[in-house]
């Protein structure tokens, strides 16, 4: 993964966690000590979650670090082991066409719906999980052309 971007995705999601905060917290003082708050504050920090977490997901999964399940396959070696690491990566890719699908129909239901409070697009939502999932496949299908190549990548499969 290419380190400025790595670098750009980890500030965006440091300045959104700390927006997060700020919003929450100060949500919660005001109703406590004036018995009102801000409007926006959890209509805000539910969007700014779903692109943290997608933009943490998209930066775990570059560098290998997914939750993955490698008792079989840690133990494999040469062939079975190639095989396994391709059969893993086309499942991975089923996985992912199915997801940026599903998240473009969302997008596209997204953009005729306002959020009630904000009114930004519902589809800036969806459009978190679409760029997670785009992100992904770039990322796996540089993994499989350096492995064609090969070279080996430490990335996800």
């Amino acid at each position: 993964m290419r380190k400025g971007f790595q670098t750009a995705m980890e500030a965006l999601m440091a300045l959104s966690l700390l927006v997060m905060v700020i919003a929450v917290f100060g949500n919660v003082v005001q109703r406590y000590l004036w018995g009102t708050g801000w409007v926006v504050s959890e209509e805000l920090s539910r969007l700014l979650f779903v692109w943290l977490v997608s933009i943490a997901a998209t930066l775990a999964y570059g560098e290998g670090q997914h939750l993955g399940f490698d008792l079989v396959t840690a133990r494999l070696h040469g062939r079975r082991a190639t095989v396994a690491r391709w059969l893993t990566r086309g499942l991975i890719a089923v996985s992912l066409y199915y997801l940026i699908v599903g998240s473009w129909q969302q997008v596209l239901v997204g953009m005729d719906s306002r959020s009630p409070v904000m009114n930004y697009p519902l589809a800036l939502g969806a459009g978190g999980i679409l760029f997670m999932g785009v992100c992904m496949a770039v990322i796996l299908v540089a993994e499989c052309w350096a492995e064609l190549r090969g070279q080996r990548m430490g990335g996800a499969a």
